[in-house]
């Protein structure tokens, strides 16, 4: 039996089963659509998602708004807003890091 080589190109490997993709649920502000994306990282300062998938994906940066009360951000054009606080994601980055005292 003679194995054939496959030359296709994988974006990702497929047997990883320890992490799980954290996705959020953002507002495209002119149409008043909702989204769930992937987020690729996550800081106090700065979200990072992913719209879409494969080949075809596209990163936005999603920076705090002035008041704090939400981070917004721009996709093609469009803008785009994940409608938690500053000090919600703080809490969220806290909880994630496994520290037992933190404000909500």
């Amino acid at each position: 039996m003679v194995r054939v080589p496959d030359y296709r190109v994988s974006c990702g490997y497929r047997g990883r089963k320890g992490m799980a993709d954290e996705k959020i649920q953002i507002r495209v502000t002119s149409t008043g659509q909702t989204l769930d994306v992937v987020v690729f990282n996550k800081r106090l300062d700065v979200i990072t998602v992913v719209l879409g998938e494969g080949l075809h994906n596209v990163r936005v940066d999603l920076m705090p708004t002035r008041n704090n009360m939400a981070y917004a951000g721009s996709a093609l054009g469009r803008e785009i807003v994940y409608e938690r606080s500053r000090e919600d994601v703080k809490g969220d980055l806290a909880a994630a890091a496994g520290f037992r005292d933190y404000r909500r």
